[in-house]
């Protein structure tokens, strides 16, 4: 199909997730999917609910200034670039997110009968993807191929709110620079409407 050549609103999207699981991952070496639509291999583990806020992806740039001798900017060029994931895993008793907020070696056991040891979180690297739900049946598929356990938020446990597992993952080079990779696509069966202007 070619390009839009004019304003279209079924180019506009809310961020909703795919409905049965959209959050896996797989340990490091494992072969990331290609594409928007094959299905995932047996080696990535659904991850269950994240919390309300969903997914923050955050940037870190750093500049470079060169001035000349009045002090005016004759070039600025990014020197670094970093991406991050932040999300909240609801499903503290699923043994994956457990895994993954704690540790592959500190957890054993399964779903709702485990032994959580809390220590010194891992640099073991993984492979993460989120199943996007884009509007209008489109999917994306977001492929971290090296991420690494980062940062962790408070965990509170009380009556009132649902306990979270908090998880900032880096998003590490890939190769060539790149950190992640989106793979869109019209989901299979999915014919592609286009807004018709109104006269």
């Amino acid at each position: 199909m070619a390009d839009s050549t004019t304003n279209d609103s079924t180019m506009v999207s809310l961020g909703k997730f795919k409905v049965g699981g959209y959050a896996y991952w797989a340990p490091a070496g494992t072969t990331p999917p290609t594409n928007a639509s094959t299905a995932l291999s047996s080696a990535f583990k659904l991850l269950g609910y994240l919390s309300e806020d969903g997914l923050t992806i955050t940037t870190d740039t750093d500049t470079t200034e060169v001035k000349d001798a009045n002090g005016q900017t004759v070039m600025k060029v990014i020197t670094s670039y970093a991406e991050s994931y932040q999300f909240s895993m609801l499903e503290v008793l699923r043994v994956e997110a457990a895994k993954l907020r704690y540790n592959e070696d500190a957890v054993t056991g399964s779903d709702k009968s485990m032994t959580i040891k809390h220590q010194m979180p891992s640099d073991n690297g993984f492979v993460l993807v989120f199943e996007i739900a884009m509007t209008g049946n489109v999917k994306d598929r977001l492929v971290i191929g090296n991420g690494t356990r980062a940062e962790f938020g408070d965990r509170q446990v009380h009556a009132g709110d649902a306990q979270v597992y908090d998880v900032t993952v880096s998003a590490n080079d890939m190769g060539n620079g790149v950190t992640a990779i989106e793979y869109i696509g019209v989901a299979a069966g999915a014919s592609e409407t286009r807004s018709t202007p109104r006269p």
